[in-house]
C-alpha cells in the first residue's frame, strides 16, 4: 500500500465512522421501530453516497492508487489486469479510460453485493423471528453487526487479494465454488429455511464458553448478576448474525473478484453495499416474502459470475467488457423481481 492508497483508505474509514456515528449516535439515540418512510429515506441516502463515490472514481479514480504518470499506470494494469485501452501517445486519454473502467468495476461490484445481500436479509429476518427479538431492537443489533462485518470483510478481501497475486490458480477455485453454490441454491430454492435456536452451532459454542442469561434485558448485550458477567440472548443474536455474514461473505467476495482484482475497489463496493443493508432491511422486511423468484435470480447470478471467472481470458479476447457484465447482472436481478411481482407464488400443500 503506497502513500496515496493509505491516505484515501484512511479517509474512507473516517467517512464510514462519521456516517455510522451520525446514524446511531444522533438519528437513532433511542431504540425504536424504524418505519418504512424513514428506511426508504436512509436507503436513498446510502445509494446516493455510493453514486457520489462512483462519480469520484469516474473523475479522479487514479488518485486512490497514487497514479501520476505512464509508469504508474502500466504498473497498476500489470498488477490488477484491467482491460482498458492505454494510448501510449496520450496520457490524458489513457487515464480517462482507466477512470471509466475503475468506476464501472465499483458499480458492478456494488450491484453484485447488494443483490447477494438480499439473500442475507431473508436469513436475518428468520434469526430475529426465531429468537423473538423486539422490533425496536433490530436497528441496534444490525448496527453492531455492520461494525463487525466491516472488520471481517477487510480481512477477507485483502487476504484474498494477496493470495490471488501469489497463486493465480485460486481464482479458479473461487469460480468452481460459486458455480457449485449457485447450482445448490437453485436445487434447494423451494426448501423452507429454519433457525433452530437450541441446536445452532453459534449457540452451542457460546454455551460452552460463556454464561448465558435466560432472558432479554432491554437492549443490553451483557448483564452482571451476583458479580458474574453473563451474555444475554440479544448478544447471541448478534453473534449469529455476524456468523451468518461471514458465511455470505464467502460467496459475495469471490463474486466481486470476478469483476476486479483491485482489493480497494472490492472493499469499497462491499462496504457501501453493507452500510445500506440495515435501512434496506427495514424497507423490505414486510415485502421480502413476495420475491419468490429471487433465489432463482441469485443462483443464476452466481453461476454466471463463476463461468465468467473461468472463461475470463477468452471473454476479453472477444471484447466482452465490464459494461456487458453489469447489464447481464442487472437484467438477471430485474427479471427475477418482476417475475415475482407478476406471477403469484403457488401455495404449498
Amino acid at each position: 500500500m503506497n502513500s496515496g492508497e493509505f491516505y484515501y483508505f484512511c479517509f474512507f474509514l473516517i467517512f464510514i465512522s462519521i456516517a455510522l456515528f451520525f446514524d446511531l449516535g444522533i438519528f437513532n439515540k433511542h431504540d425504536r421501530i424504524i418505519k418504512s418512510k424513514q428506511a426508504a429515506l436512509k436507503t436513498a441516502v446510502w445509494v446516493f453516497l455510493a453514486f457520489l463515490f462512483y462519480l469520484f472514481l469516474n473523475f479522479y479514480g487514479e488518485k486512490i492508487h497514487g497514479i501520476s504518470d505512464f509508469d504508474g499506470l502500466r504498473s497498476h494494469v500489470n498488477k490488477y489486469g484491467q482491460t482498458f485501452i492505454i494510448n501510449e501517445q496520450n496520457y490524458t486519454q489513457s487515464i480517462s479510460n482507466y477512470r471509466n473502467e475503475l468506476s464501472l468495476e465499483f458499480l458492478t461490484g456494488y450491484v453484485i453485493e447488494e443483490a447477494l445481500s438480499m439473500d442475507n436479509l431473508f436469513v436475518i429476518i428468520l434469526i430475529f423471528s426465531a429468537f423473538n427479538v423486539e422490533k425496536r431492537l433490530y436497528h441496534r443489533v444490525l448496527f453492531w453487526g455492520i461494525i463487525g462485518a466491516v472488520v471481517f470483510r477487510f480481512i477477507f478481501i485483502f487476504t484474498g487479494a494477496f493470495l490471488i497475486t501469489k497463486f493465480e490458480w485460486i481464482i479458479y477455485l473461487f469460480a468452481i465454488f460459486l458455480i457449485f453454490t449457485g447450482i445448490r441454491m437453485f436445487l434447494n430454492r423451494n426448501e423452507e429455511e429454519k433457525i433452530e435456536t437450541d441446536s445452532h452451532p453459534v449457540v452451542k459454542f457460546a454455551s460452552r464458553y460463556f454464561s448465558i442469561h435466560e432472558h432479554f434485558v432491554g437492549n443490553k448485550f451483557t448483564v452482571k448478576i451476583n458479580h458474574k458477567r453473563l451474555i444475554t440472548p440479544l448478544f447471541l443474536v448478534l453473534l449469529i448474525i455476524e456468523f451468518t455474514d461471514i458465511l455470505f461473505a464467502v460467496d459475495s467476495i469471490p463474486a466481486i473478484f470476478a469483476v476486479t482484482k483491485d482489493p480497494f475497489i472490492v472493499f469499497f463496493s462491499n462496504i457501501f453495499a453493507i452500510l445500506g443493508l440495515r435501512s434496506m432491511f427495514f424497507l423490505l422486511i414486510n415485502v421480502m416474502h413476495k420475491f419468490h423468484f429471487f433465489k432463482h435470480g441469485l443462483s443464476l447470478l452466481l453461476v454466471f459470475i463463476g463461468l465468467k471467472m473461468v472463461f475470463n481470458d477468452w471473454l476479453k479476447s472477444v471484447g466482452f467488457n465490464i459494461e456487458y457484465s453489469l447489464i447481464i447482472i442487472g437484467l438477471i436481478m430485474t427479471i427475477s423481481i418482476v417475475l415475482s411481482l407478476l406471477i403469484p407464488e403457488k401455495k404449498r400443500t
